[in-house]
């Protein structure tokens, strides 16, 4: 009895830590009353939020693309303390066999486009766009828990950016923009009706908003609301890092609309304010999150009070964002962030790890043994870089100055297998210890221009003797225990190694951080391995550690 108590305490203790987890990079609550932005300092582009059921709780979303689980969730009491519950897409896309043999492979770039997220008549939707495939439609009961198969409302390539708006009378409406690498057109924002469940449409387009040829170019990510008899649609619009926030407004979900600019950079630091989701709450307020662009960082979220004295919602102080602000008033005083740590101690993946591709069993699994595996995936023939590797084991970067080290142990079967730590984008860096003959080279792997199919560069740190060496005959694997370190400033990553995880020694050369396709670099783990014809190796990860 005593041991079956403590195998519950050991799976149990893990969730709990993770509902109060404080990030130690990261924290954007002062203590004291107030907040500084971002108050999440990682990479949930596109990001929108609507007022639960209880009107004390709130759900955001983002853009996920090809990042698998899809549709992160993350639930705050204030807007400014949240935490990952779950995701709304367990593979893109349960349910269509052909579109998940698709995103079976890595389709950087592609997937999960913008969404929005809104809670109506007892049940919590999600609209997003693929640029290739249509627009999606996802609901629940409980957005913490699970989602049903996504429905493909629209089908048709170029249509990104939707939000539905029930009105009053029952009607549903769906705002959308368009993607030119797809329709050849974009800069327009169209209105149609869709029935009454929000599944299907039954009205044809109009084109309520053009911003060609003029300074609203590139208006898009468009987010449609009611307020007061007045139609509106809040959009940003003159580029992503270096765009405005517009309001429009109109008697008829049909237009026309007229337009202000409400939120724009002025004379702060942070670039293209805008994108994202105004919010009323319980407490008579109105805030906006917003995404701000930072590079290698991916696009980070933003808290702004919004202000509606002259009829137009002005955000931030006076039309430009806040840095430091008075919080939102709220019943919750919990301080909590998103999760980043991870001791592998529950039998079931951490809620900020994605696949970046559809999960396949062989990519790896959570171990009763209080580790992560994951498995050396074989590369082509034609192998240049990761840029086709799908089981990368990512998060995103949790802030501008971190470190981040992993305790691993790489076992390896064959020739030529490796695993390790990466900081992943277009440029990416990994630190790994690959087999050669019967012992292991540490090496630094760098590739610039990934996307480009361009090769990877490699640098031979150290040779390491096994740490041990299975004596069975069969299929005998010998196996390196290691740490591994990467710290990140500015946009720069270096790495570090140490057998005994106190004395790290510099590996490799400094390394220039790189956004991915649409995201931003994701740090994590890789395995793989080439000309394989015996077992696979792995690395078992015992931890991952963020501070």
């Amino acid at each position: 009895m005593y041991k079956y108590f403590n195998l519950l305490l050991a799976f149990f203790i893990p969730l709990v830590a993770e509902a109060q987890y404080k990030s130690k990079v990261w924290s954007p609550d002062n203590g004291d009353g107030t907040f500084t932005n971002p108050v999440i300092n990682a990479d949930y582009s596109d990001p929108d939020v609507c007022v639960g059921a209880s009107g004390e709780d709130y759900y955001l979303t983002a853009s996920s693309f090809n990042c698998v689980p899809g549709l992160p969730i993350l639930h705050s009491k204030d807007l400014v303390n949240w935490e990952i519950v779950g995701y709304a897409l367990k593979s893109l896309y349960a349910g269509n066999p052909n579109l998940e043999r698709h995103f079976a492979k890595p389709q950087h770039g592609a997937g999960v486009w913008a969404p929005s997220i809104r809670y109506h008549n007892g049940e919590y939707y999600i609209y997003w766009g693929d640029p290739d495939f249509g627009i999606f439609m996802v609901k629940t009961k409980d957005p913490a828990g699970e989602w049903e198969n996504p429905v493909c409302v629209i089908k048709g390539a170029g249509l990104i950016d939707p939000t539905p708006l029930w009105d009053e009378d029952g009607r549903c409406y769906l705002v959308n923009g368009w993607a030119n690498s797809r329709s050849r057109f974009a800069s327009v924002l169209t209105v149609r009706e869709l029935n009454a469940e929000g599944t299907a449409v039954i009205g044809n387009p109009v084109i309520v908003f053009d911003g060609n040829g003029n300074e609203n170019h590139t208006c898009e990510g468009p987010k449609f609301y009611k307020r007061d008899g007045w139609y509106w649609i809040m959009c940003p619009a003159g580029g992503v890092p270096t765009g405005f926030q517009l309001a429009m407004r109109s008697k008829s979900p049909y237009g026309p609309y007229e337009s202000k600019v409400v939120l724009q950079q002025g004379k702060t630091a942070i670039n293209g304010p805008h994108q994202g989701a105004w919010v009323h709450t319980k407490y008579g307020e109105d805030w906006f999150l917003h995404f701000q662009d930072k590079e290698c960082y991916g696009r980070v979220v933003h808290l702004n009070p919004v202000d509606w004295s002259t009829g137009w919602p002005v955000m931030g102080k006076k039309g430009e964002p806040v840095v430091t602000y008075q919080k939102p008033k709220a019943s919750g005083t919990t301080i909590v962030n998103p999760v980043e740590s991870d001791e592998f101690n529950s039998p079931v993946l951490g809620k900020q790890w994605q696949w970046h591709a559809n999960y396949d069993q062989i990519f790896g699994m959570p171990t009763a043994f209080g580790t992560m595996r994951i498995y050396t995936y074989k590369v082509s023939k034609n192998y240049k870089n990761l840029w086709e590797v799908p089981n990368l084991l990512l998060q995103k970067t949790p802030a501008d100055k971190f470190t981040a080290t992993a305790k691993l142990r790489m076992t390896a079967k064959d020739q030529d297998q490796l695993g390790g730590i990466v900081m992943m984008g277009i440029n990416y860096g990994a630190l790994v210890v690959k087999r050669v003959g019967d012992e292991f080279q540490l090496q630094q792997i760098l590739c610039y221009g990934a996307d480009k199919d361009n090769p990877e560069m490699t640098e031979i740190i150290a040779t390491l003797k096994p740490t041990a060496a299975d004596k069975i005959p069969y299929h005998p694997g010998i196996h390196e225990d290691i740490y591994l370190r990467m710290t990140v400033d500015n946009g720069k990553c270096k790495f570090s190694w140490s057998q005994n995880g106190k004395n790290f020694k510099p590996a490799g050369t400094e390394f220039v951080m790189k956004e991915g396709k649409w995201i931003g670099a994701k740090i994590g783990l890789v395995a793989t391995e080439s000309g394989v014809k015996t077992d696979r190796g792995w690395i078992d990860v015992d931890w991952f550690r963020v501070e």
